[in-house]
């Protein structure tokens, strides 16, 4: 049987891709964004996209790849409704038929599951999240979005489980490396992965220190830096 793999493509964009062969695009920022060795959105054809909030290195080229596709857009209401008008987007390729979800909302589709998180961030329309994604085998996956720390987080970890968080460390515009390590506690993962950081000259922290933090606290919890490009496989904490 095939695995579930996620790759990172620079700064917050990720693929999912799951065992039986389904695509998930988490923020696809590929044109113009420095860290991504993809030459363009062409050979991108996800079943779903997830939006975490309406900034241009998050919405990244969403609206295109979802037209090109079959995909459905996922993103909080306001921040569906703009990607929807401004890319010419269909009803019918967007979440509820163009409405889009909101904070605490799940939605299954084809055997997977998306609850949309709160995060603490801004966003230019509606407000920013994170995703929770349950795949088809029960692997689950955390993409935080750009936030600050919340103690709610390990609500989130208790209520729904995770196994792999993606979290932002670069400081400025989200958490920074301290912050992140605390995030980790809350939510006890067996995979994270860091994110958000390099980008831009501004977000100078590096995931040196946060995953020799993570090793030296929690001696449970595996911490992973990848590199543009690179592909790991996700498992759920009863896998093997």
């Amino acid at each position: 049987m095939s695995a579930n793999t996620l790759t990172f493509w620079g700064h917050a964009f990720f693929e999912i891709i799951t065992a039986p062969g389904k695509r998930i695009l988490l923020d696809p920022w590929v044109v113009g964004n420095p860290l991504c060795p993809l030459e363009g959105i062409e050979d991108l054809n996800p079943d779903l996209v997830l939006v975490t909030h309406d900034h241009a290195d998050h919405v990244g080229q969403a609206g295109e790849i979802v037209g090109q596709s079959n995909a459905v857009l996922i993103a909080n209401v306001e921040t569906a409704a703009r990607i929807m008008r401004d890319s010419e987007l269909p009803p019918e390729r967007v979440l509820f038929g163009g409405y889009g979800m909101n904070i605490g909302a799940t939605v299954e589709i084809d055997g997977i599951r998306v609850t949309q998180t709160q995060a603490f961030h801004s966003s230019s329309t509606g407000v920013a999240t994170g995703y929770i994604i349950r795949l088809e085998d029960g692997a689950t996956v955390y993409h935080a979005g750009d936030t600050g720390l919340f103690a709610s987080m390990k609500v989130l970890a208790e209520t729904h489980g995770i196994d792999t968080a993606l979290l932002p460390i670069g400081n400025v515009f989200t958490m920074d490396s301290v912050q992140a390590l605390k995030a980790v506690e809350l939510i006890q993962p067996k995979l994270v992965i860091p994110m958000h950081y390099g980008t831009f000259p501004i977000l100078t922290s590096t995931p040196d220190e946060f995953i020799a933090g993570v090793e030296k606290e929690f001696t449970q919890v595996e911490a992973m830096g990848l590199k543009p490009g690179e592909s790991i496989e996700v498992l759920g904490k009863s896998m093997k």
